[in-house]
């Protein structure tokens, strides 16, 4: 295996955690649509994250029960979510370090989240410096798990597949890496792991620290 030169992380459930965000913003826009509708639980929540802004305000809505189209909702949920982009979101455990241990290599982000939202959280959670890119909706032509946009950062910095690796917590990742012929990396402690039971990364790892030794010795082991 030739060395990685391209490391493109996902965002939610990969680099950081931002459940509780997301949850109190798609609840507030609920709550704004149709007052007194009781709060869909955090943990459901979650498992609507990860496939767009769009996809989570539809799930989160048909959990509720609430009968609003969401072109209705959609903005209103993203009004509430840019004024809590921060309150609780933090990196993983790990992240900071395992960024620093491959700065020797391109780092880029590929998200379903809007890409000015990406921007902003990782500005203000002090790595946004860390990536040559970082790519979200609207900035790519198509969102995961269609390779578009995994392969327009390839062709943006002159990466071949064989060189890069894309890491994510779901199956989502997973098939976007294969689309594109890039390896694959899943992380366990994310928003999705059953999903990578039923479509298994080429490497599962616990924790992001466990990245740079494992791509050190070419993975996989």
């Amino acid at each position: 295996m030739r060395r990685v030169e391209l490391v493109v992380f996902d965002l939610d459930g990969t680099l950081i955690d931002s459940a509780r965000d997301l949850a109190a913003s798609v609840n507030a826009a609920i709550e704004r649509l149709r007052p007194g509708t009781p709060p869909v639980p955090l943990e459901r929540v979650r498992t609507f994250v990860g496939d767009g802004a769009a996809m989570l305000v539809t799930r989160t809505l048909g959990a509720a029960g609430v009968a609003v189209p969401k072109e209705e909702a959609l903005p209103v949920f993203l009004e509430c979510y840019q004024a809590r982009l921060l309150d609780t979101t933090v990196l993983y455990p790990g992240v900071r370090e395992s960024l620093d241990a491959l700065g020797d290599r391109r780092l880029a982000v590929l998200t379903n989240k809007p890409g000015e939202m990406s921007r902003r959280i990782l500005e203000g959670l002090g790595v946004a410096g860390r990536f040559v890119r970082i790519c979200g909706a609207g900035d790519v032509p198509a969102k995961k798990p269609d390779p578009a946009g995994l392969r327009m950062l390839l062709e943006e910095t002159g990466t071949p597949p064989a060189a890069a690796v894309l890491v994510g917590d779901s199956a989502v990742d997973v098939r976007t890496g294969r689309a594109a012929g890039v390896l694959t990396v899943g992380v366990t402690y994310g928003l999705d792991p059953t999903s990578l039971v039923a479509v298994p990364p080429d490497v599962l790892i616990g924790d992001l620290r466990e990245l740079a030794p494992r791509l050190a010795a070419a993975l996989p082991a």
